[in-house]
């Protein structure tokens, strides 16, 4: 998959492993940075990502199990929890428009 657009994100999906505690931290700072961009933020172990997830967000450790569970969706792999560069292209892409890449 090539990316997707940033108008088209719909739900933003954190996938973690078994603790969730750094996702669920994770989650919440990225809903209130998208706050009023109408886009659903979860967050769901990594085997379980929903199928409509428009982009995941997971640990790069965890990349290939989220590819698995969700093939096909844009994948957004981070190193750090908070304040990754990944997840910060990530939410100005969204609030200034472009496309998210795969």
């Amino acid at each position: 998959m090539a990316g997707i657009e940033s108008k088209d994100i719909h739900k933003i999906v954190i996938a973690c492993d078994a603790g969730m505690g750094s996702s669920v931290m994770l989650a919440s700072q990225v809903r209130k940075q998208l706050k009023g961009e109408g886009i659903e933020v979860v967050h769901t172990p990594v085997n379980s990502i929903p199928g409509d997830a428009d982009v995941v967000l997971c640990h790069a450790g965890l990349a290939d199990r989220a590819r698995a569970s969700a093939p096909g969706v844009v994948l957004v792999p981070f190193q750090v929890f908070i304040g990754d560069p990944a997840v910060t292209r990530l939410i100005d892409t969204i609030k200034k428009g472009g496309t998210v890449d795969a």
